[in-house]
């Protein structure tokens, strides 16, 4: 893996990742599975993105629905707490990659701090528990979590 080390108006985020073909270059592998993308339409990045603004390509819709279905309380299982880092920023949606769940999954993440939630797909990071959790970029910004931090979330499957 590469040390990699993107900056944001002035702010710079360091983090871990063999992105191929350049900086932003998107992965070239399949979703896990049609399922992990099936709550949003985002596109990967287009070439040369270089802001939050850019890179998350979510629309407002859904961006505003993601917070709305976080609000619907009731029949969800509480998975427990994780320290989340900021994933793949070339990786479109509203998601949280965790070893909190071994299957893909709905659900919703709490970032207490800020007093915001949001849902998220579920999708199982290969990690032993209390190894941390990957969070796309999108999410972040719905939690208002400091894209620089390593926000602790609460974690529900809302399926």
């Amino acid at each position: 893996m590469k040390r990699v080390f993107l900056i944001f108006g002035g702010l710079m985020l360091a983090g871990c990742g063999a992105f191929e073909g350049g900086l932003f270059a998107p992965k070239d592998r399949a979703p896990e599975t049609a399922e992990a993308q099936a709550t949003t339409t985002a596109a990967a990045p287009p070439a040369g993105a270089n802001t939050a603004d850019t890179l998350d390509t979510t629309s407002e819709e859904e961006r505003a629905q993601a917070v709305a279905d976080a609000g619907a309380a009731g029949g969800e299982t509480d998975l427990g707490v994780t320290i989340a880092s900021l994933g793949a920023v070339a990786e479109p949606g509203i998601w949280l990659k965790t070893p909190l769940v071994q299957a893909e999954a709905r659900g919703r993440v709490e970032f207490p701090e800020k007093g915001t939630k949001v849902a998220v797909d579920l999708i199982p990071l290969d990690a032993e528990p209390g190894a941390g959790s990957q969070i796309s970029l999108a999410a972040m910004r719905l939690l208002e979590a400091d894209l620089t931090s390593l926000p602790e979330l609460r974690v529900y499957r809302t399926e």
